[in-house]
């Protein structure tokens, strides 16, 4: 049967098992995640920087260059890793590649962090449930779109089976149709992981994760996960034809999802983000009372936010659409009556039809 050819209903269980089957995607599409303000990454840089560079451990070397990374001073990250890979060639040296390969990324060196990716796969292909492979995949998915003259949307393609990054990721891993959904699992697994350590906001990272989350059976698949994905990278770029396009890739999907509108979805997702602001903001807050006060942020961090925060959904307070509803009823009941007539069909070309008389000489 043809991925996405089928309409599916809608309700509060809907959204909820999405949430099952991806843990934390909406939280972290929407930014509702355990993390670090400016605040704690300007204190860890002064923390960090206390001791001497030859008095520094290679973890201290990695905290500073992640507190850099991480404030947008990638050359200086770079710099840093680099000094620390020239004291210690070997030591910790799979971190450093990691990290040095990402930071490249992030500088907008993409052919430069490849190699250093590859080189902590080789070291430790299993870390992160395999993160930097698919890392590695949609860097150079990037870089073959931008080499073509492709900008953002990367992907404007829709219709059954894999799209965008799915269908790249299939291509370049040479999946068997069978083991698809198994793959694009991963790979939604590791995308997630590449937001919740790296930037959440990148449309690139939004964009793979809606490609991915369609991309599998349609039973199995995640619309309104989807959606959302793409409706928030429609936020996070600054071209206007961008933002249409990825709020039209929204709304085919919610075309298929039944009781469900793009108005609808938006203000459960405007509702969504601006909770994770709430509670990021009271994290902020903190960061930078605690750094006036001369505390240790790591310790009083870790006290006070020992748990993933409960992003509470409001979506089951808006009506079906009795339209879509009622469509895909007449749908639903079309759908069964053909299925009854096929089976039926089956059964009497299987065993054919007998005549008494038939039946009575089979019984002699």
């Amino acid at each position: 049967m043809p991925r996405h050819c089928l309409a599916c209903m809608w309700d509060y269980d809907t959204l909820e098992m999405e949430r099952q089957r991806f843990p934390y995607a909406q939280e972290l599409i929407t930014g509702h995640f355990l993390r670090h303000s400016d605040a704690y990454y300007e204190w860890r840089i002064v923390d960090r920087s206390k001791k001497a560079p030859d008095k520094r451990t290679p973890a201290e070397y990695d905290d500073l260059a992640v507190a850099c990374d991480k404030l947008g001073q990638h050359e200086k990250a770079i710099e840093t890793i680099e000094e620390k890979i020239d004291r210690w060639p070997e030591e910790r040296r799979y971190e450093s590649e990691a990290n040095l390969g990402t930071f490249l990324i992030h500088a907008g060196r993409l052919e430069e962090g490849v190699p250093h990716i590859n080189r902590a796969i080789e070291m430790n292909p299993d870390a992160h449930f395999g993160r930097e492979v698919y890392q590695k995949l949609l860097v150079e998915y990037v870089i073959q779109k931008r080499a073509a003259g492709v900008t953002l949307p990367l992907s404007q393609d829709y219709g059954p089976g894999p799209i965008g990054f799915a269908a790249f990721l299939v291509k370049q891993q040479n999946i068997k149709q069978a083991d698809e959904d198994e793959e694009i699992q991963k790979a939604t697994k590791g995308i997630l992981g590449m937001m919740r350590f790296g930037n959440y906001r990148s449309p690139i990272l939004l964009e793979a994760l809606g490609d991915l989350m369609v991309a599998v059976h349609w039973q199995e698949d995640s619309k309104m996960l989807a959606a959302r994905a793409y409706l928030k990278a429609s936020y996070e770029v600054a071209s206007e034809p961008a933002k249409t396009l990825y709020r039209e890739r929204a709304k085919q999907i919610l075309d298929l999802q039944v009781a469900r509108n793009l108005n609808q979805l938006e203000e459960e997702l405007q509702q969504e983000i601006e909770q994770a602001d709430q509670f990021f903001r009271q994290i902020e807050a903190d960061e930078i009372a605690w750094a006036a006060a001369g505390k240790n942020l790591d310790r009083e961090y870790g006290v006070k936010y020992y748990k993933q925060p409960i992003l509470e959904v409001s979506n089951a307070k808006f009506p079906q659409d009795p339209v879509k509803k009622i469509t895909m009823i007449l749908v639903i009941v079309a759908a069964s009556f053909v299925l009854a007539l096929v089976a039926a069909i089956v059964v009497i070309w299987k065993w054919g039809w007998k005549s008494p008389q038939s039946k009575n000489e089979s019984k002699v």
